[in-house]
């Protein structure tokens, strides 16, 4: 079982510092919309977008279903769900505060649900957090509940 979950953490890492790689292909275009703007400013309000799935197939979103099944979990089934879902659990993993596998992860629709019972209420707020700063979600559900870890026992 650890083999496959190691698996798992090196595929979603490869995936998310593939995303990052490459972060030149728009250096020009804030140059270009200033040079344009003949010294208006727009009142646009901003808003979310995900960002696009950099070479997410539909195999891969697949495989990210099963995983997130055999942990309980719900996954939509778009892309970009599939897409956020391996984001947000590559980030729990690689946060020292967040106990991932402790962490139950939906994500339908963009609107991701947070499950399970963390030790401390800083946790709890910082797997909430990962979410909401992740591309492509559009709304946290945090149903963590705290429960501190009981002390070890001594043999």
């Amino acid at each position: 079982m650890k083999k496959y979950f190691f698996a798992f953490v090196a595929l979603v890492a490869a995936l998310v510092f593939a995303a990052c790689e490459n972060t030149n292909l728009n250096a020009g275009a804030n140059a270009n919309a200033n040079a344009n703007s003949n010294g208006r400013v727009s009142a646009a309000s901003p808003t979310a977008t995900a960002t696009p799935t950099p070479g997410y197939t539909a195999e891969q979103a697949r495989e990210e279903r099963e995983r997130a099944k055999s942990n309980k979990e719900t996954v939509g089934q778009s892309l970009e769900d599939a897409w956020t879902h391996a984001k947000i659990v590559a980030k729990l993993i690689g946060d020292t505060q967040t106990p991932e596998r402790k962490i139950n992860v939906d994500v339908v629709d963009g609107t991701v649900t947070l499950r399970g019972t963390v030790d401390t209420a800083e946790a709890k707020t910082e797997a909430a957090r990962i979410a909401r700063e992740t591309d492509g979600v559009k709304k946290v559900v945090d149903q963590l509940k705290v429960a501190p870890a009981a002390p070890a026992k001594k043999k």
